[in-house]
């Protein structure tokens, strides 16, 4: 027995049977500005 997984139902799938999504981004970073100002309010 070896010690790779059996991907043979894998190489079977169609890739047609997959939905089309559209990503969306939750969370996005904050600018330089809103960091600056988030440190500058945590100093006082």
């Amino acid at each position: 027995m070896s010690d790779k997984p059996d991907v043979t139902e894998i190489e079977k799938f169609g890739k047609s049977k997959l939905k089309k999504t559209e990503t969306q981004e939750k969370k996005t970073l904050p600018s330089k500005e809103m960091i600056e100002q988030e440190k500058q309010t945590g100093e006082s």
